[in-house]
């Protein structure tokens, strides 16, 4: 059993078990709010502490970091103003490919002046541009799509003229049949180029930039600008040729103002650019031409005419013909011409000529023929009005037909003095024979003529008093009477 004391000492000590409880309460309280009373005001101070600082990138180069990114701002900007002012007319951007990316540090460890440097020397103005593909590689840049654009219609315009190239786009524009060609009409039926050509928005610097008459030098070439050597002291056209990779031949053909056997002089510049262009542009023509037909000769020989006479039966004409012709050119030069339709418009008339066959022997055959139609002798071999007449005077023809009197061949033939108009025939057997005072002569000198042949006509050319025939003969040089061995 317990005691009045024993519970006495038992409230006692709960109550003193219960006093060292509160204290230990109050103290680990007082111990957490010391703690959480240190950490915030470490936190602050961890606060008060970090700085900003920012990291710089051109396109995916790292520059580093700077503590202002005002600065690199500002060279953006001074970039820009620049390029501006070398590029009026181009829209220039400097800070496109620039990245600037902010973090929070406790300590400032930037190195701007490195930095800043690095990013300046790093860092182009661009420009868009409207870059010009060959075959997805690219060759020309230009300012714009609307540049672009005239930079294929220059190119073009170096192979078909502007009219027809209208008409290609009149063409294109039009789906229905177009009329057929009338003659001496030609047409653009296709105009492409060999290679893929088109055009795709890029940026790149504007020093690359070209206007539309440089980018089709440009295309045309291989090179905006023309190599140029000049000549020194002694080269000749081989040697200059050799030291650039050329022939002769090549040569020459880059300089058409000089010859294979041109003097060069000291200093004379000359083309050794080779062409090697970007680009092809086939040209497929279609064109209708008009041509002739010419007629065909055809000869008939007549024995009867003598051989050399030439009797026109049938006077040939030209027929007419149209021709359609597809011609191919690429970068101007000719590379098939294929005619694929021909309509007959008019036949050919054939001319028919009758020639002549029979033989003269150019021998006399000594039997002389009267060399006049009729006739009768007006003058005589002999004195007259106090001067020696050479031959017969005959006057009064059945008509004026002057004949030769022999076979034989002309040895003269024209105007001689106080004969006039004349005639001489060799005989070729010691005679000769000679007619004067004619209107017109019928035959030429080294023509053969035959005995009764007609060579010329009656007149009163020269010294003569009317029309008459005064005819000559001589034998062996001498002079003699017709009369002795002419028949009438």
């Amino acid at each position: 059993m317990f005691s009045f004391w024993d519970k006495k000492e038992e409230k006692i000590e709960f109550h003193a078990q219960k006093s060292s409880f509160k204290k230990v309460s109050i103290f680990a309280i007082a111990v957490t709010c010391l703690t959480l009373n240190m950490s915030y005001a470490k936190e602050v101070q961890a606060k008060e502490s970090l700085e900003k600082i920012f990291h710089v990138y051109v396109g995916n180069e790292y520059m580093g970091a700077v503590s202002n990114e005002t600065a690199v701002n500002n060279i953006i900007k001074e970039k820009e103003q620049l390029a501006s002012t070398q590029y009026q007319d181009i829209v220039v951007d400097a800070g496109s490919n620039v990245s600037i990316v902010p973090e929070q540090v406790f300590s400032n460890e930037t190195n701007d002046v490195e930095t800043l440097a690095k990013v300046d020397q790093t860092l182009l103005a661009e420009a868009s541009a409207f870059t010009l593909l060959v075959n997805g590689e690219p060759v020309a840049y230009l300012k714009d799509a609307k540049s672009y654009e005239e930079t294929i219609r220059l190119l073009k315009l170096q192979y078909v003229s502007q009219p027809e190239l209208d008409m290609i786009v009149a063409k294109q524009q039009v789906t229905s049949e177009l009329p057929p060609l009338k003659a001496g009409e030609s047409r653009i039926v296709d105009l492409s180029f060999k290679q893929e050509v088109a055009g795709v928005t890029q940026k790149v610097t504007p020093n690359k930039i070209l206007t539309p008459e440089n980018a089709v030098k440009l295309l045309m070439t291989g090179s905006i600008e023309k190599q140029q050597y000049h000549i020194q002291t002694g080269d000749v056209l081989g040697s200059v040729a050799k030291a650039h990779n050329l022939t002769t031949a090549e040569l020459l053909a880059l300089n058409p103002s000089i010859k294979a056997d041109s003097i060069l002089r000291i200093g004379q510049a000359i083309n050794v650019t080779v062409a090697k262009p970007f680009v092809t542009l086939e040209v497929k023509k279609e064109q209708k031409v008009a041509d002739e037909i010419a007629f065909e000769k055809v000869v008939e020989e007549d024995a009867t005419m003598y051989k050399g006479d030439i009797v026109v039966k049938q006077q040939g004409t030209n027929g007419k013909k149209e021709t359609s012709y597809l011609t191919t050119t690429v970068n101007g030069a000719t590379t098939s011409k294929v005619a694929y339709k021909e309509t007959i418009v008019q036949e050919a008339t054939e001319q028919i000529e009758v020639v002549g066959t029979k033989v003269v022997s150019s021998r006399g055959t000594g039997n002389f023929v009267w060399p006049a139609i009729g006739g009768y002798i007006s003058s005589h071999v002999g004195d007259r009005w106090g001067a020696y007449h050479r031959g017969l005077d005959i006057a009064r023809p059945s008509n004026y037909n002057i004949l030769s009197s022999d076979n034989g061949v002309v040895v003269s033939a024209g105007y001689s003095g106080s004969y006039g108009n004349r005639i001489v025939i060799n005989h070729n057997n010691g005679y000769t024979t000679l007619y004067g005072h004619l209107a017109s002569i019928n035959v030429q000198v080294g023509q053969v003529v035959e005995r009764g042949q007609i060579i010329g006509i009656m007149g009163s050319t020269g010294n003569s008093t009317g029309i008459h025939l005064h005819f000559e003969m001589e034998k062996n040089g001498a002079l003699m009477d017709p009369l002795t061995v002419v028949s009438r």
